[in-house]
């Protein structure tokens, strides 16, 4: 046997080898492209839940309108009625 038999014998085994590693490294790349794919989907769905349970800011302004009217009413009476005991 001379060295170019042994070293094409060692090509080839290298090469066998590599594709296999190789295969192998494409398939779990494959698998955590898909898991990273279903956990953005989930982190969206989340997003949205929780951008829906948040106060609009309108909604937060009619809010502090109206107790800011009521508490204004409040201390008027309050007003009238210490006119009254003082006066």
């Amino acid at each position: 046997m001379d060295w170019q038999q042994v070293a094409n014998g060692l090509f080839v085994v290298v090469s066998f080898l590599g594709g296999i590693l190789y295969r192998d490294i494409r398939s779990g790349m494959k698998e955590q492209e898909s898991d990273l794919s279903k956990l953005a989907t989930k982190i969206q769905g989340i997003e949205v839940l929780v951008a829906g349970d948040y106060v609009k800011k309108s909604d937060q302004d009619k809010l502090a309108s109206a107790l800011f009217k009521k508490l204004d009413q409040i201390c008027e009476k309050l007003d009238r009625k210490v006119d009254r005991t003082h006066g």
